[in-house]
């Protein structure tokens, strides 16, 4: 048998009473029913006292119109809920809470595929298998299991295609929606919890995914919950359990079977042939459209929306209540089936919080972030900028000599300008396109986000430095500038650390802001204000403005740039200031150079290095927030 058609620990999922609550503002999307609805202490009621059981084998489909809480409950079921919310009563997996060997058996589809565009159907899963599979796997046996998973899920057509996404145009919606599928399969789930599998698919796709998934349950003993908004009367009757939700609450919850008769039995049933969930929306809406109660249809037929509502959630309490109570407490025996050693996970991955080391992290997602951004990070169009400038720039100051002093320090100025803020714009657009996929692989635990941090930084470095190493080379040696290894040397070195510093300066704005837009505007007037007041422009500035030149790069490298070409006693070739012909003049005594001044480079040096490390621990500790779920 395949190593993930049996679910190696059955789970059984139990809520009780669960209820969930937030800060109406902290939260950022409104259900209309939730908008004006407040508790005493000003929170919002999401979920209002949910109760439930799914066994092994079985499919729960949670049915409800938009905003009834369906999601939210699939999330919190999935310990997947923010951390601003506040969420009370009692949910265990076989009778224990969540954990992280919970976690890593748990699989979690969204309701939004969120992939990287650019890599390939099998590329995915692989990667996917690789960060997600725990090292009692071989690299071979990971690798041969996303081949298994595309098999299976009817990939194999479209297995060398890319995903594509809303640039770049890739495979059809119910492909993606069986890659998505699939990333969850590798890692052998007990536990699969579906948002809207079947949204914005036609009906018989729809009915593919949602038939392969009833058959994954029954055959491998997994406990499948599933949201879906409006399910095909076919896609209906494939559901062993239903839970009707309306703003939050529960109207219903047991065998799908069952559904219609018991609604019946309180004098709601369809008039004419319908789908049985178009019905149930009906009344979780409130809605007596299409609705006949052949008791005393005329009492029930100006019944408002919300008397309706409320009727119904007083029936379950009245009627059902009890029951789903009782069946939780209920304790499962285990069959022969499954013997308990079956039943636990391996005792090495017990206090594990991951699957794979920090290394074999780095090096997946290192290789995965150069495939993804290869088109971007080798693209033609900036390898050619960049040496259009360079060659411009040599032309430009081409040969120039120390009695050009003037023109040779505003070009050196102008190499600190330059890759001050080329690298700031680059960086900026690292992580907000990220930040959905970071979120989804963050909350189902497939990396520390320090591997992740690292090897994504690391994955821009080669073009980072490859191009401005490229400029100085062209440049320096065009423009006359000193020639000796070693002030070529530090000239490239210093101005590397530049755009390190930049670069980091463009992550730590990317990561705070998570919009290219803001980002962007803000980066730009930082950047300036580095470049005005870096002293090139602006000689004499006022005392009160003059501190923002301590924490400009711009400054910092300018000044060190003219340290590796100039020294304080060395002579110049100058007009003299009486009797008229040419002299010398010492360098240090320069107008431009004065005000800067040509001693302090090693502090000018360790600025750079703080604003390095200062600016890129912002960024980490910006991602941090980006996935945090409510344990």
């Amino acid at each position: 048998m395949s190593i993930w058609k049996r679910a190696t620990i059955p789970i059984t999922l139990k809520f009780d009473d669960v209820v969930y609550k937030v800060n109406p503002s902290k939260r950022r999307k409104l259900s209309k029913f939730t908008q004006n609805r407040k508790s005493s202490e000003d929170m919002m009621t999401i979920l209002k006292g949910l109760s439930g059981v799914v066994r092994p084998g079985e499919v729960l489909a949670m049915l409800g119109p938009s905003g009834s809480g369906k999601t939210t409950l699939l999330t919190a079921l999935g310990s997947r809920l923010l951390t601003e919310g506040q969420l009370s009563g009692t949910i265990t997996y076989n009778d224990k809470p969540f954990s992280n060997p919970i976690k890593r058996t748990t699989g979690f589809v969204p309701q939004l595929d969120v992939f990287f565009p650019h890599l390939t159907v099998s590329e995915t899963l692989v990667f996917a298998a690789l960060l997600r599979m725990p090292n009692t796997f071989e690299r071979a046996e990971k690798i041969a299991t996303a081949e298994e998973v595309i098999s299976q899920l009817g990939l194999t057509k479209c297995k060398d295609s890319v995903v594509g996404g809303a640039l770049l145009r890739g495979i059809s919606g119910g492909e993606r929606k069986r890659v998505s599928i699939g990333q969850e399969l590798l890692i052998n789930p007990s536990l699969l919890l579906l948002d809207e599998p079947t949204s914005g698919l036609d009906s018989t796709t729809a009915q593919k995914i949602v038939s392969a998934v009833a058959e994954l349950a029954k055959t491998g003993r997994r406990t499948v919950l599933m949201s879906i908004h409006q399910p095909s009367s076919r896609l209906f009757y494939m559901f062993d359990k239903l839970m009707l939700l309306s703003e939050g609450n529960s109207l219903y919850f047991g065998k799908g079977s069952d559904v219609m008769d018991y609604f019946s039995g309180m004098g709601y049933a369809p008039s004419i042939a319908m789908n049985p969930s178009d019905f149930l929306l009906d009344l979780a809406n409130g809605k007596l459209i299409n609705i006949l109660n052949y008791y005393n249809y005329d009492r029930h037929d100006d019944e408002g929306a919300e008397q309706v509502k409320q009727r119904l959630v007083l029936a379950y309490k009245l009627n059902l209540s009890e029951k789903v109570k009782a069946d939780i407490l209920e304790v499962e025996e285990i069959t022969n089936e499954y013997s308990t050693d079956q039943f636990h996970l391996d005792s090495s991955l017990e206090d594990k919080r991951w699957s794979t080391t920090w290394g074999q992290q780095f090096s997946v997602l290192f290789r995965r972030g150069l495939k993804e951004r290869r088109h971007h990070n080798f693209s033609s169009l900036k390898i050619a900028q960049v040496l259009f400038i360079s060659f411009l720039c040599g032309l430009l100051w081409w040969q120039s000599d120390i009695s050009q002093i003037q023109d040779q320090s505003g070009l050196l100025f102008y190499m600190a300008v330059f890759w001050g803020f080329y690298p700031v714009t680059q960086a900026i657009f690292t992580f907000p396109p990220e930040r959905k996929m970071l979120s989804k692989e963050r909350a189902s635990g497939m990396y520390n986000l320090s591997s992740y941090y690292i090897a994504r930084s690391a994955g821009d470095l080669p073009m980072e430095l490859l191009l401005p190493s490229a400029f100085v080379t062209i440049t320096y040696w065009m423009a006359g500038l000193k020639p000796a290894a070693t002030t070529f040397l530090l000239t490239l070195f210093f101005i590397l650390l530049n755009v390190l510093v930049s670069q980091g300066l463009g992550l730590a704005l990317g990561a705070v802001l998570m919009n290219t837009r803001s980002a962007t505007a803000v980066a730009a007037v930082i950047t300036m204000s580095f470049f005005l007041t870096a002293g090139f422009y602006v000689q004499n500035v006022p005392r009160f403005v003059s501190w923002i030149k301590y924490v400009s790069s711009s400054y910092h490298t300018y000044k060190l740039l003219l340290g590796t070409q100039y020294k304080k006693n060395e002579a110049y070739p100058c007009e003299r200031s009486c009797g008229g012909g040419l002299g010398l003049c010492l360098i240090g005594d320069y107008p431009s150079i004065r005000k800067i001044g040509l001693d302090g480079q090693a502090l000018s040096a360790l600025a750079l290095v703080l604003m390095l490390v200062i600016f890129r621990l912002i960024a980490y500790i910006s991602l941090m927030k980006i996935g945090v779920t409510k344990d």
